[in-house]
């Protein structure tokens, strides 16, 4: 039955399926770590690139993650709502800017320690030099589309 399916449903040569699969298996295991944390890789990702890039706009931080905006929405909410973050007025009045928080930014420190476990299963499991390889190889990706 497989061989009657188009190519692009075939999953044995399907880049975006064999991506998405590796992806959901490696953000779970950050997942499981940051749980201990009270958060998701999603929402640690956004921490971190707000304390790296204070005061950046929602359309430039979903930019920055790769992410869409709707999504990143719906990821800052909790993070806001903790008083992790704050949301306040952008450069103009049409766009809102995000900032880390002191609470925001102690978190981010306290989780860093899970995300160091996490990422030592994943190259405990894949090899340091795949993993340093994979990283190359998949910002060589989102820098061709």
């Amino acid at each position: 039955m497989q061989e009657n399916l188009p190519i692009s449903l075939d999953r044995a040569v399907c880049n975006c399926f064999a991506l998405r699969q590796a992806a959901r298996h490696v953000t779970q295991i950050y997942d499981r770590h940051l749980a201990k944390e009270g958060l998701r890789s999603t929402q640690y990702s956004v921490l971190l690139n707000l304390s790296r890039l204070d005061r950046i706009s929602i359309n430039e931080l979903a930019k920055a993650l790769v992410m869409d905006r709707t999504t990143l929405g719906r990821a800052i909410r909790p993070l806001q709502r903790d008083g992790l973050l704050t949301i306040g007025a952008g450069e103009d009045g049409r766009t809102r800017s995000l900032s880390l928080t002191p609470a925001g930014e102690a978190r981010l420190n306290s989780a860093a320690a899970k995300w160091r476990d996490a990422q030592a299963e994943f190259e405990a499991a894949f090899g340091a030099d795949e993993a340093a390889e994979l990283r190359t190889t998949l910002r060589r990706v989102i820098a061709a589309t």
